[in-house]
């Protein structure tokens, strides 16, 4: 059986409870997988510690076995402390696409009576992270400068991968930049849509201003979407999306660098939210988006057993809800561990199951 080593970034108050529940359900006894799980303290008190050092070799850590699982980690808010380490990540590995798709979970009245998938194809890097800020002038004249880029190399990774998803997915590519405002700068991601548009001629492809895709996203009940984004577009939308579904805890968030002919070359997944300070060590939190980014961490493995595994603990974690084992924020009474204990039974049975039907 082939071994995968997978790159743990462990972090802070509930992310690191959130990320130990998801390392619970991907045991190997659990999923019958062979992995091997290196670990690195992304802590706020080791990054300060270390200087950052840390997030570089855990950087550096994925990029030799291309696949990584994160915590939710503190980014402090004064000026000169360690900072984001996502951005470090990000960069270090040449994280191109960040993926989040907002999913029905069963029993749950999504906003607006939406029910087909929505997914969110956004940049990693540039556009309004990372970009050069400084201020000029005094009193009411003083002015607040700000120089973003983007890449053609990222707008082509966003649409490409738009494209990619809303093909596996059978949904049509959906919204897009406010290129009519800004033809140089978000007129090269609908450049690059549209280029895109030709190179899948059987996609459906309706591009919107990023206002409209806002409004109308409200009263979309129907085709399953993919939605290729600006990085702070994106960012915005993602957690939009996640809401409509319910709970910005209900899905997965996948970062993906590629090859020339845009395979993975690097898969690091994570929950979408933050650390939950006021959850913490209460055993409330939802551990369903940790969860989630460990089976979609397993889709990429590229083996029939991992394969199988990823599915059965996305059925095995959606079935838990639609069997009343909800978590507060899904309006039930269920702990965090209490929710992982039934995954992980569920996971068990159905690759016992299948493995006797062959």
């Amino acid at each position: 059986m082939k071994k995968h080593t997978v790159i743990v970034m462990e972090g802070d108050q509930t992310g690191q409870e959130l990320l130990e529940e998801s390392l619970r359900v991907l045991d190997p006894s659990v999923t019958g997988v062979a992995i091997e799980f290196q670990r690195f303290d992304l802590s706020l008190e080791n990054r300060r510690n270390t200087k950052n050092q840390v997030v570089f070799e855990a950087a550096a850590a994925m990029r030799e076995t291309g696949f990584g699982l994160k915590a939710a980690t503190i980014t402090p808010e004064t000026k000169g402390d360690v900072g984001s380490p996502n951005a470090i990540l990000r960069e270090e590995i040449d994280g191109t696409v960040i993926i989040r798709t907002g999913r029905r979970i069963p029993g749950i009245q999504p906003t607006a009576g939406v029910y087909s998938p929505i997914s969110v194809v956004r940049m990693a890097v540039d556009d309004a992270y990372g970009a050069k800020e400084w201020r000029e002038g005094d009193g009411l004249d003083e002015i607040a400068y700000r120089t973003e880029k983007i890449t053609r190399k990222t707008c082509r990774g966003v649409a490409e991968v738009a494209f990619q998803t809303a093909q596996k997915m059978r949904a049509k590519v959906f919204g897009g930049p406010k290129y009519t405002v800004s033809p140089v700068y978000e007129g090269m991601l609908k450049e690059e849509m549209d280029a895109a548009a030709k190179r899948y001629p059987q996609i459906k492809y309706e591009p919107q201003l990023i206002d409209a895709t806002y409004a109308l996203l409200m009263t979309t009940t129907g085709d399953p979407l993919v939605i290729p984004a600006l990085n702070r577009d994106g960012d915005c939308l993602s957690d939009l999306v996640l809401q409509m579904f319910g709970t910005i805890a209900g899905s997965e968030s996948i970062l993906l660098s590629f090859n020339e002919d845009w395979t993975p070359k690097v898969v690091m997944a994570e929950a979408p939210h933050g650390t939950a300070p006021g959850l913490f060590k209460k055993n409330v939190a939802n551990p369903m988006a940790m969860i989630l980014a460990g089976a979609s961490l397993l889709s990429y493995f590229n083996d029939d057993a991992a394969s199988l595994a990823s599915r059965a603990i996305y059925e095995a974690t959606l079935e838990a809800i639609v069997d009343g084992v909800r978590t507060a924020d899904l309006h039930g009474s269920a702990g965090t561990t209490e929710f992982t204990d039934e995954v992980i039974r569920r996971v068990r049975t159905k690759i016992e199951v299948w493995s006797t039907l062959g």
